[in-house]
């Protein structure tokens, strides 16, 4: 196939699908692809999620481990 072929295709194709339809297929296939990556990267985002969740549930962060509140001092204090 030499540049002649491809150029005399492109015409055919314009003049058979006209410019209008050429640009909405763009289109379509653009958000397309897109969605498909974006449904893609939902299920790898929603994994990290839950596996974030399943750590901060198994081991909590030190900043609240290490507090106590007023009530569990005063609770622990014999008097």
């Amino acid at each position: 196939m030499s540049i002649w072929h491809l150029i005399i295709l492109l015409v055919v194709v314009v003049v058979i699908f006209g410019t209008g339809k050429l640009r909405n297929i763009g289109s379509d296939l653009g958000s397309a692809m897109r969605d498909f990556k974006k449904g893609l990267n939902g299920d790898e985002e929603e994994a990290k999620r839950k596996e974030d969740a399943e750590r901060l549930r198994a081991d909590p962060p030190a900043s609240s481990a290490g507090q106590t509140t007023q009530s569990q001092r005063d609770s622990s204090d014999p008097k």
